[in-house]
């Protein structure tokens, strides 16, 4: 991998500051990148060449006076397309917004820049960021530069496969349902889920919402873990009214080599099916680990009901969402409420009661919610970091019929529902925990995986520290074929 194009952020940085290579040349060099691997591809589908190659220069010229604006200083980088970035249209996919251009930035994107990045582009999302595809009727779709018959994931696909190719320095995406971490894990590049809370999203919505949502994150996507402190302590902090009065300050990992980490694995559950070329992966991985020193506690897991916590996350999520439900699709909602049985668990019947339920049974849940979060903290007082999968399989191959919720994949030669997918998201997601995801190799089917590293709430750095031990330990990222 000889192409600077695959160099961590944080490596780009430090050689536009030693004058290695200019801010501008960098970004040409991207560009062209951008020019000869996104057609197949059809990751990045907005760009502003104008306004980053201005920015390009004015970060050259800084330069070359003995000023410095920050620790991504001259780095290019692209956004997910759901972030408002100004000169570039965020439409979430959707046809009604294909001229949806906001006059600002959205905090993230201000926060990066200001920090020095050249924001060049935006990467491709599915509709409404509801899917582990990324495709809509405004770009098309997006491919996986490790195979082009599969997904790169969503619903910030686009964001990883950009990385993978080598067409971005940097990414940012948001996670609800592991949008986050398993397009991160489906490309073979590193995502952190962060502390929800921390990283102010504003900006990073549909029009005329400014109320961060339960659950949705939003976060970095890079081709090394290093990357993503750097971004995490640019991005987060507090915006707006919470700026008044508190400030924020993550813990600082105290663990680096492979013996200062105690874990729980967790690399199955009896309520999923679970491709063997993936678990196989996750464990030659964690072998490895221990190899070296790192101390697994046998048997240690969240003291709760696995089914039941993958039931109210749905219910979460969907209650979540439930703002973007139209009045008639509603109607169909309680339509289909009225005629489940009690003891339907399927992901449709859990969808309808979230996106129908009472507030009073919203607060019912969110208190069983925090019930549980309690179990997670009492076992994050038996080790530092759970080590788990972010999904079921490696990258599926395209599927866009119908509706997605009616759609299955294959598993181990079994038919399941794709939703099924969701139960890893959920695990760490429902809990408002952080968890980093960083790839571990390739399976046996030649496609990438990537680890689910999950920590307590409040220390993402110590997810991160895992992942830069791994990276160092095992190895990391790995540019696929044909990009190089």
């Amino acid at each position: 991998m000889t192409d600077i194009a695959f160099a961590p952020a944080h490596e780009l940085a430090a050689k536009i500051r030693s004058k290695e290579i200019g801010s501008r040349e960098l970004l040409e060099h991207y560009l062209a990148r951008v020019e000869k691997y996104n057609p197949p591809l059809n990751a990045i589908i907005a760009t502003d060449y104008e306004g980053a190659r201005k920015a390009a220069d004015d970060a050259d010229a800084a330069l070359a006076r003995g000023e410095v604006s920050g620790p991504l200083h001259g780095v290019p980088m692209t956004f997910k397309e759901s972030y408002d970035a100004v000169h570039m249209p965020t439409t979430w996919g959707l046809e009604h917004l294909a001229k949806n251009v906001p006059d600002e930035d959205s905090v993230p994107v201000a926060r990066m820049k200001a920090a020095g990045a050249v924001v060049f582009g935006k990467t491709n999302v599915p509709v409404l960021l509801a899917d582990w595809q990324s495709f809509n009727p405004v770009y098309g779709s997006t491919n996986n530069p490790w195979d082009l018959s599969r997904t790169p994931g969503g619903s910030s696909g686009g964001s990883a496969a950009a990385l993978a190719a080598g067409l971005t320095g940097l990414e940012a995406g948001s996670d609800i349902g592991a949008s986050i971490r398993n397009p991160a894990h489906y490309c073979g590049v590193y995502g952190h889920k962060p502390t929800w809370g921390i990283l102010p999203p504003r900006g990073h919505a549909m029009p005329g919402t400014i109320t961060p949502s339960d659950i949705s994150v939003i976060g970095p996507l890079a081709r090394s873990a290093e990357d993503l402190e750097i971004s995490l302590d640019i991005m987060a902090g507090p915006h707006g009214l919470d700026a008044a009065c508190w400030t924020l300050t993550l813990p600082e990992a105290t663990q680096r080599e492979p013996g200062d980490f105690k874990v729980a694995v967790v690399l199955e559950d009896q309520n999923l099916d679970q491709d063997t070329v993936l678990t196989d992966a996750l464990q030659k991985a964690i072998d490895a680990l221990a190899a070296r020193g790192m101390k697994i506690v046998s048997g240690a897991k969240p003291a709760f009901d696995t089914k039941e916590a993958h039931s109210l996350y749905i219910r979460l999520l969907r209650a979540a969402t439930s703002g973007r439900v139209n009045d008639e699709e509603m109607a169909k909602q309680h339509a289909l409420l009225a005629e489940l049985g009690d003891d339907d668990d399927s992901y449709i019947a859990e969808m309808a009661r979230g996106n129908t339920m009472l507030h009073r049974d919203w607060i019912k849940l969110n208190n069983r919610r925090n019930q549980m979060r309690e179990t997670w903290q009492a076992l994050f007082e038996e080790v530092d970091l759970l080590l788990c999968p972010i999904a079921s399989t490696t990258a599926f191959p395209h599927d866009q019929e119908g509706e997605r919720i009616h759609r299955k994949i294959v598993v181990n030669n079994k038919l399941v529902p794709v939703t099924d997918q969701l139960f890893w998201a959920g695990y760490t997601g429902a809990f408002n925990l952080p968890s980093t995801v960083a790839p571990v190799g390739l399976a046996s089917d030649g496609l990438p995986v990537g680890l689910q590293i999950v920590a307590p709430h409040g220390h993402d750095k110590r997810a991160i520290a895992f992942a830069k031990m791994m990276e160092r330990e095992i190895g990391g990222f790995v540019a696929p074929k044909g990009y190089e």
